[in-house]
């Protein structure tokens, strides 16, 4: 069964449209254009790759307990992915929301609960910085930092260290944050959710991944399945003890029995993300 980052239809619909125009006459029409790009949209929408609502089997969360949770947006303001204020004028996300992305085409949206409002604040992107062991987010090093155009009111969250090991054990609990997909297949979430799941032990998150590498990764779910993150939710956090612990990278299918989600291991990178933040 294939295994897919969990970046949102947004962003899926970009990287659709690209490939169609990658492979089409140039003298195609734009209604052309989009019809490939939605019937490759549709693809991605399958039992696997697809859509979501919003962190399965959560619920909803509100932004004030949470003021550090941003989503990435296009220039039309469609969402997806998320992301963690981790300094005034700096996000960590996934690498894989962003490949191949200019600053311009991302934008960074802080303080808003329900995407249907225009509360918080939007801010442009000035610089985007990825990983450079980066090449898939099944291959590790999925972290990014994006560098904003103003600085935000809200409270960034501290990065988990190298002295932090004690979160990756086994049994831990965590808070997983997003707008991304409620269910594998179905509709993404209009306001902020989370769930909480427990770390996985890495002989077990082997078993289920050949690709998995405690060293970069971590995985967290339970083995009954039910909750977990999913498409859309990509980039954004994984709590524990009050630090980002985990980036949403990856996964087969969303809160699958014997499947837990995984997630870029924020303490292998705090040295590299700390020197992208001036710290």
């Amino acid at each position: 069964m294939t295994r897919v980052p969990r970046r949102g239809a947004a962003a899926l619909g970009v990287l659709a449209m690209s490939a169609a125009l990658a492979t089409a006459p140039l003298t195609a029409t734009a209604a052309e254009t989009a019809g490939a790009a939605e019937t490759a949209g549709a693809a991605e929408t399958g039992p696997v790759a697809s859509k979501a609502p919003p962190i399965v089997g959560g619920s909803p969360a509100p932004i004030a307990e949470h003021p550090w949770v941003v989503y990435l947006a296009n220039p039309r303001g469609d969402q997806f992915c998320g992301g963690t204020l981790a300094a005034p004028d700096k996000v960590v996300t996934a690498a894989h929301c962003v490949d191949g992305e200019r600053p311009g085409s991302v934008q960074v949206v802080a303080g808003r609960e329900d995407k249907r409002t225009t509360a918080g604040t939007v801010a442009g992107v000035r610089d985007i910085w990825t990983h450079p062991d980066y090449q898939s987010a099944t291959a590790g090093a999925d972290v990014a930092v994006l560098t904003l155009d103003t600085r935000l009111p809200q409270q960034p969250l501290p990065l988990a260290t190298p002295a932090d090991s004690a979160l990756y054990q086994a049994g831990t609990p965590t808070t997983v944050l997003g707008w991304g997909n409620v269910a594998e297949g179905g509709p993404s979430s209009d306001v902020l959710r989370s769930v909480q799941v427990p770390v996985v032990a890495d002989a077990d998150c082997s078993r289920a991944y050949s690709q998995y590498d405690p060293r970069t990764m971590v995985c967290a779910g339970v083995p009954e399945g039910g909750k977990d993150s999913c498409q859309g939710d990509s980039g954004g956090p994984m709590v524990a003890d009050g630090k980002l612990i985990g980036i949403v990278s990856t996964g087969n299918g969303c809160a699958r029995p014997g499947y837990p989600g995984i997630y870029t291991r924020v303490a292998t990178y705090q040295a590299d993300i700390a020197a992208q933040l001036g710290t």
